[in-house]
């Protein structure tokens, strides 16, 4: 696996916020907080990375399943929710390593910051009460020039992409990008990666939200692929073409599910 420079980040700028990268291994995070808490984040990434790679000693099926397992009684609560996320979305549970790690440190710096942002691999969470503006890239040949606005009422809230077009992320399926809401940092991940496995063409998208629709705490999906696009739930589309805040009107379905309020 090579690794590929994350230059997104340089567009990266919240307002009021500080924003610093933690590496620990193979982690590399972006995070933004109120005051510059890198000491911190970095201990939460270690504990994160600590707890998964214990467990992955003593049990190395958790690293190498592609599909659901059992973890025992008393395994940490990171790699139980990793688990559970994962037989949720019918896939392994490193499908939701990102997003859970992303929760993880969130949470912690939560306590010393009001506002926070973790971008892990493009998989975020975010936490406060601010409107957050997060830019979508699905590769050259994808959607351009679209953002997704997340209203500071939605938060805290994980957005987790995964795609087979784009990235080092292994997929099954050929989606420039699906992208998923929940309060659930590894069930947004794992369903992610779970409905990118699922689109080869635009025929498979509403197939693909309607899967997202029937699983509880999602909150939203967007799926595209070959230019098309669909979504469905808190997704709220602009155009970063036009401006910040045009928002795409006629993009997306309505969240009218009772699912999107839990």
């Amino acid at each position: 696996m090579t690794y590929e420079p994350r230059t997104y980040r340089r567009a990266v700028a919240p307002e009021g916020l500080e924003c610093f990268t933690v590496e620990v291994a193979e982690t590399d995070l972006q995070v933004c907080t109120q005051t510059d808490l890198s000491d911190l984040a970095g201990d939460l990434a270690v504990r994160a990375r600590w707890d998964v790679e214990t467990f992955i000693r003593t049990h190395p099926y958790f690293r190498e399943s592609m599909t659901p397992i059992d973890v025992p009684d008393g395994a940490p609560e990171i790699v139980s929710r990793m688990a559970e996320a994962g037989r949720t979305a019918q896939v392994g549970p490193m499908a939701a390593v990102a997003g859970a790690i992303a929760e993880y440190v969130a949470r912690g710096l939560a306590e010393h910051s009001a506002e926070v942002i973790v971008e892990n691999g493009g998989d975020l969470y975010l936490i406060g009460e601010s409107d957050r503006t997060i830019a979508l890239w699905a590769g050259q040949q994808g959607v351009k020039d679209v953002g997704m606005a997340i209203r500071g009422g939605l938060l805290p809230v994980a957005v987790c992409t995964s795609s087979g077009t784009v990235g080092h992320s292994h997929s099954f399926g050929a989606a420039d990008a699906v992208t998923v809401l929940s309060r659930n940092g590894a069930l947004a991940d794992a369903v992610a990666t779970a409905l990118a496995n699922r689109v080869r063409e635009p025929a498979d998208i509403e197939r693909a939200i309607e899967a997202a629709r029937n699983i509880h705490g999602i909150l939203g999906v967007l799926v595209t692929v070959e230019g098309h696009l669909g979504a469905w739930g808190h997704v709220r589309l602009v155009s970063l073409a036009d401006g910040p805040g045009t928002e795409l009107k006629t993009a997306a379905r309505g969240a009218d599910d009772p699912a999107h309020d839990s």
